[in-house]
C-alpha cells in the first residue's frame, strides 16, 4: 500500500517547509516538492500541517488504583489517543509486591495485546527491589522496557524508600536505562492528610491543600541528589509547580542529567477547580494536585527554556459517578486521576503556539520528538524523515472546536466528563496515519482494534 500526502507544510522539531510526503507500506520513503509518483491513496493537505504523530509517554490504561480500575482500557484509551493525534503511548506495567517484574510485564501484555488502535510500549513500575531482584531490570530492558518508575508517594502501596531508589538508579546508570520518578514526600503528606481528616476537613479541595508544593519540591530535590550520586539519569514525571521546577533548573544548570515533563492539567487547570461547590471538585482530584494559577506561566517558561522537555497527560480517568463518588465524605478515598489523552495536542497547540508562548517547532518537540529521544524510539518515531515510521498527523491549525464531553470531535474517552469542558481551541488533528495506515479520516475513526503494535524500545542515549 502507498500513500501520497500533497501540498502540506511539513513541520518537525527542527524543520518547517512545504513538501509532499510519500509513504510505502509503513515507512516514509520520499519527501520533496511536487512528487511525481503513483499512489494508492492521495491526501491533499493544502493549508494543513504535516507533523509527526504525537507520543504520550505517560498513560495509565486499565490500572487498578484506590479500590477501582481506571475507566479507559487499552482499546478505548488508544482509540481516544488516536482521535487526538497521538500515535504512540507508553503505559505503565506494575510489579506486584513480592512478585517478579517480569510477571507484571506479562500481565500488562495480556491487557493490551490485540486491543490497541496505535503503537504502544511500557515502562515498569517497580515496587519491590531487593538485591536479588535488581538483575531483573536488565531482563526487562531485553524485552524493550528501558525505563522504570518509582514512587516517593503512596506509602504502603507503591512507595519506595531511598535505598530502593538508589539501587534502581545505580543499575539504570550502568545499563543506560532511565528512572522515572513520582516525586513527592509521601511520608510527610500522609501525616498532613491524617491531621486534616481528624479536623473534619473532608471535601475534595483538601486533597490539594494537604499536598503542598514544598513536598513536591523536596521530592524532586532528593531524587535528583540520589540520581547524581548513583550516576544515572532521572526523569521527573507530571511536574506541577514552580517550586519543583526550580529544583530541576538548579540541577540542570550544574550539569546533572535531570529531566522533567509536565501535563496539560497543570498548564490549563488550577486549584480553583477543586474548590467548586459540592462534590464537583472531585473531578479534578489528581496527584500531584492542581496548583495556584500563577504556577502556570512559570511552567510555560520552563517549556520555552527547555527545562521541561515534554508534555505527557498522566491519563488515568475515573468516572465521576460511582468511581469518584467513592470519596464522598473522605477526600483521601477519591481515586486520583483524570482524563486527557485525547485533548493534549490541541490544548498545547492552542495554549502554546496560538497563545504566542512557543514556536510550532517546539510544539512538535514537546508533544513527540523529545519523548521519542528520551525513551528509545527516535528516529523510528517522533519525526518525519525518510526511513521513519509513517506516523503522521494532518493538523488543521485554523479549525476551531469547543472541548466537550458531548462533542464527537473532542471526546471519545470512556469517562463521563471532560476536565476541559467548554475550553475553546484552535488547531485540530484531522487525519491520523499510523505506520502508513489511515486510522482517523477527517475526525472519523476508520481503523481497527488491534492495529497497534508493541514497541521494544531502545536505550536512553543522553
Amino acid at each position: 500500500m502507498s500513500l501520497l500526502i500533497k501540498n502540506g507544510r511539513v513541520i518537525t522539531a527542527v524543520d518547517d517547509y512545504n513538501a509532499d510526503v510519500f509513504v510505502e507500506n509503513e515507512t516514509v520513503t520520499l519527501i520533496g516538492k511536487s512528487l511525481d509518483v503513483e499512489a494508492d491513496t492521495v491526501i491533499d493537505a493544502k493549508g494543513k500541517y504535516i507533523i509527526p504523530g504525537g507520543i504520550d509517554p505517560h498513560t495509565h490504561f486499565d490500572m487498578p488504583f484506590g479500590g477501582t480500575v481506571s475507566a479507559d482500557d487499552f482499546e478505548t484509551g488508544t482509540l481516544a489517543a488516536a482521535h487526538g493525534g497521538t500515535t504512540t503511548v507508553i503505559d505503565f506495567a506494575i510489579q506486584t509486591k513480592g512478585h517478579s517484574t517480569l510477571e507484571g510485564l506479562d500481565t500488562w501484555h495480556a491487557k493490551a495485546e490485540g486491543k490497541t488502535a496505535i503503537d504502544y510500549g511500557f515502562h515498569m513500575i517497580i515496587t519491590d527491589l531487593e538485591d536479588d531482584r535488581v538483575p531483573e531490570m536488565r531482563k526487562l530492558a531485553d524485552e524493550g522496557v528501558t525505563s522504570y518508575k518509582l514512587f516517593m508517594a503512596y506509602p504502603g502501596v507503591l512507595y519506595s524508600d531511598d535505598g530502593t531508589l538508589f539501587r534502581a538508579m545505580r543499575k539504570a546508570g550502568e545499563d543506560g536505562t532511565v528512572i522515572c520518578m513520582h516525586a513527592e514526600n509521601g511520608i510527610v503528606i500522609d501525616e498532613i492528610v491524617k491531621s486534616a481528616l481528624a479536623e473534619g476537613k473532608t471535601e475534595p479541595k483538601w486533597h490539594g491543600l494537604t499536598r503542598p508544593t514544598r513536598m513536591e519540591a523536596e521530592g524532586v530535590h532528593r531524587s535528583i541528589a540520589i540520581a547524581e550520586v548513583a550516576e544515572g539519569p532521572v526523569y521527573i514525571v507530571h511536574l506541577s509547580s514552580a517550586d519543583a521546577l526550580e529544583q530541576v533548573v538548579l540541577a540542570r544548570d550544574r550539569g546533572v542529567s535531570a529531566f522533567a515533563e509536565t501535563c496539560p492539567q497543570y498548564l490549563f487547570l488550577d486549584q480553583s477547580h477543586t474548590e467548586q461547590e459540592g462534590f464537583e471538585g472531585a473531578k479534578y482530584v489528581m496527584t500531584p494536585p492542581l496548583r495556584e494559577k500563577w504556577n502556570q506561566e512559570e511552567l510555560w517558561r520552563g517549556i520555552r527554556m527547555g527545562d521541561l522537555m515534554s508534555i505527557s497527560t498522566d491519563h488515568c480517568p475515573f468516572c465521576f459517578k460511582e468511581q469518584k463518588e467513592m470519596g464522598i465524605g473522605d477526600f483521601s478515598k477519591i481515586p486520583n486521576g483524570g482524563p486527557g489523552v485525547e485533548n493534549r495536542m490541541s490544548l498545547i497547540f492552542n495554549g502554546g503556539v496560538v497563545g504566542g508562548r512557543i514556536s510550532v517547532n517546539r510544539f512538535v518537540e514537546i508533544t513527540s520528538t523529545a519523548s521519542a529521544k528520551m525513551f528509545g524510539l527516535f528516529p523510528k518515531k517522533g519525526t518525519i524523515a525518510v526511513g521513519s515510521d509513517a506516523d503522521i498527523v494532518i493538523f488543521d491549525p485554523n479549525r476551531k472546536e469547543t472541548i466537550s464531553v458531548n462533542n464527537p470531535v473532542t471526546h471519545h474517552m470512556n469517562v463521563d466528563y471532560n476536565a476541559y469542558e467548554g475550553y475553546k481551541i484552535t488547531g485540530v488533528s484531522e487525519t491520523i496515519i499510523s505506520r502508513g495506515k489511515i486510522i482517523v479520516d477527517n475526525c472519523e475513526y476508520v481503523g481497527r482494534k488491534g492495529d497497534g503494535q508493541y514497541l521494544k524500545r531502545g536505550f536512553y542515549s543522553g
